[in-house]
């Protein structure tokens, strides 16, 4: 059922954007990011919706959102602040120390976070644009299981950005770092109960039980990323995006790897853009889990598949 409401809300949304004043500082792209700021004075609020779904085995659809307000402090510092919110239904899939079982419930907020970003060289002026931006992030649910976690996150990265063919064609390049802190809630005893039976049937030990680490966790994070855009009509651009990550987390070292690509559709203008992308895990590695058929994919912390709806208005 969400699923078909998403599909039917991404055309009348694609259809809105078209019909209003499209928007000056627009993204391009759904998860890279160019080096452009807001002017000084101006003001943005941007609505994200994430789907993510697939992990190979069982039924696993989250979905995320962000409601973000920007504001051009001056012409090259711009600052931001959003409130995140996530759902999530699944069921038929444990996951040890990730997933302990079924849960859903509907769209809820899950986080905040605050956004700070500087450019360097301008992309308009400049031989090539430069920015480096700084997010700090807290949330209080777990995008993977759903459950109880507090985690606090910080980001630096880079964005570089370069115009092509009297502008037609923009190339963004992206290198981030994170570093984040995480505690878990602990599980209800029958969740555990319940976790532990499944975790004996999938590894056929009457012994076995289901890891749910209740000790803080230190994890570091890189991200590297790259976008090319081509403008094939009046307000309209097409592009292919790409991410890959990796993560390292104190007691095991690289944890996991993963590599993300897809198409991007773009419309933009005056006062309002719109961008759609989707992704596919073209290649993961390290963890799995318990009988995982995908043994060239990362799907414990990662789907196969994402969506994205970007939808922002200048003002």
């Amino acid at each position: 059922m969400k699923s078909k409401m998403l599909l039917t809300a991404i055309p009348a949304a694609l259809s809105l954007a078209a019909a209003l004043p499209a928007a000056a500082d627009e993204n391009l792209f759904g998860y890279v990011a160019g080096a452009e700021t807001l002017p000084q004075g101006a003001s943005e609020a941007y609505a994200w919706l994430t789907r993510r779904w697939d992990k190979g085995r069982g039924d696993y659809t989250a979905y995320d959102t962000e409601l973000e307000y920007e504001y051009g402090v001056t012409s090259r510092f711009t600052a931001s602040a959003a409130l995140l919110g996530q759902s999530i239904d699944t069921k038929g899939l444990v996951i040890d120390a990730y997933l302990p079982g079924a849960e859903s419930y509907g769209m809820k907020p899950s986080g905040v976070e605050l956004k700070a970003k500087y450019n360097f060289l301008s992309a308009a002026k400049d031989p090539v644009g430069l920015s480096a931006m700084f997010e700090l992030h807290h949330a209080w649910l777990d995008p993977h299981s759903g459950r109880d976690k507090d985690t606090t996150s910080f980001d630096v990265s880079m964005q570089l950005q370069k115009f092509f063919l009297d502008d037609q064609l923009v190339a963004v390049a992206n290198a981030g770092f994170e570093g984040t802190y995480a505690k878990r809630a602990p599980l209800d005893a029958a969740t555990q109960a319940s976790a532990d039976a499944a975790m004996q049937a999938l590894t056929g030990a009457p012994g076995a039980t289901f890891e749910w680490p209740t000790d803080p966790e230190m994890e570091l994070e890189l991200t590297l990323g790259g976008g090319l855009s081509y403008r094939f009509a009046p307000n309209w651009n097409a592009g292919v995006e790409t991410v890959y990550q990796t993560e390292f987390e104190t007691e095991v070292g690289q944890e996991r790897w993963s590599w993300f690509a897809g198409p991007t559709l773009h419309y933009g203008g005056k006062k309002w853009w719109a961008t759609l992308t989707y992704f596919s895990q073209l290649a993961g590695g390290r963890e799995q889990y318990v009988n995982q058929a995908d043994s060239d994919l990362h799907l414990i912390e990662k789907t196969k598949h994402e969506l994205r709806l970007k939808l922002g208005y200048n003002f």
